[in-house]
């Protein structure tokens, strides 16, 4: 048994570019079947032509196909900056499998993925991005680059948050004491991207948003994932039968039958994200709902829509 978890955890560590790269590829497929016409295949290459500024780098062979003005662009250019932040407490880490996979993550695999398919496509637009993860302190932060180097060492970063073989256990959140550390830390205006279930023993609310607000402050923008497995974390679908549940940060116990409580909760579960989509909405931040049996692939289409409006 030990050698089959050591093997799918090195399989699973090896496939994280191969799957990226692979999600994004049909991502681009789907955009040019799309009404999203002009967003190229050639994107990674070249930018549309802005009126006024020198032709000197158009590609009139580009023009001739698309009848489109594209100049081309260098390595050295960057329309972006986003810093990718990931929680990685304990309750990140549900449910507890015994070998997670891209088809049947849970939320940390669901969020290293997402990440890795972003950066990858950020790698084709030459944007520059970087790496931050927290728990109940920022113990992960890298500066934003756009080289091949830059994106091997992330995916390297990437891959030390898959511990398939040892969950882990008793990690809490802070999730406003990170952001606000992190708000601090980007000088200069970025997009950050931040996947989170959102779970953290902090009994007023205000705090979390009020470090959302503190990077809104700061003139960044703001796309939250709101990571979680709607199946058994909202609609808590369980068998009919009593079931020993254990948080995950404190390892406190609880024995119920989840059908006791199963409408009362899927009551306060609903009004809970609808109060954070709500107040996200009146910050200006984006919110998603990040729901890990749909597939990762679907995070890239918000990040294209945030793209799009803001560049």
């Amino acid at each position: 048994m030990e050698t089959h978890i050591q093997h799918t955890k090195i399989e699973a560590f090896n496939s994280l570019e191969l799957i990226a790269r692979q999600a994004v590829e049909g991502f681009i497929t789907g955009l040019h079947k799309s009404p999203f016409h002009g967003f190229s295949v050639e994107f990674a290459e070249h930018r549309q032509y802005n009126a006024g500024e020198s032709t000197r780098f158009v590609d009139w062979k580009l023009y001739g196909k698309t009848d489109k003005l594209y100049t081309k662009r260098f390595e050295e250019e960057t329309n972006l900056r986003c810093q990718l932040v990931i929680d990685r407490s304990s309750s990140m880490y549900f449910p507890v499998l015994n070998s997670p996979t891209p088809e049947h993550p849970n939320k940390i695999l669901f969020s290293v993925y997402a990440a890795a398919a972003l950066a990858t496509l950020m790698k084709k637009q030459r944007d520059a991005f970087g790496l931050t993860c927290f728990s109940d302190h920022m113990d992960t932060h890298t500066q934003v680059r756009s080289s091949m180097v830059h994106y091997q060492y992330l995916l390297t970063e990437l891959e030390k948050l898959l511990r398939f073989d040892q969950p882990e256990k008793g990690v809490a959140t802070d999730i406003a004491g990170s952001l606000h550390h992190l708000a601090e830390m980007i000088h200069q205006r970025s997009l950050v991207i931040i996947f989170s279930d959102m779970m953290d023993q902090t009994e007023n609310q205000d705090m979390n948003f009020s470090a959302l607000q503190h990077l809104k402050h700061a003139k960044h923008e703001v796309i939250l994932f709101h990571v979680k497995d709607k199946n058994l974390e909202e609609n808590l679908n369980f068998d009919n039968r009593p079931y020993r549940f254990v948080d995950m940060e404190t390892e406190e116990v609880i024995k119920l039958n989840p059908m006791e409580i199963k409408e009362n909760y899927q009551k306060m579960a609903r009004n809970s994200r609808i109060e954070l989509e709500q107040r996200c909405g009146r910050y200006g931040i984006d919110y998603v709902e990040a729901d890990v049996n749909q597939g990762f692939e679907g995070i890239l289409l918000p990040y294209f829509f945030k793209r799009q409006k803001l560049y």
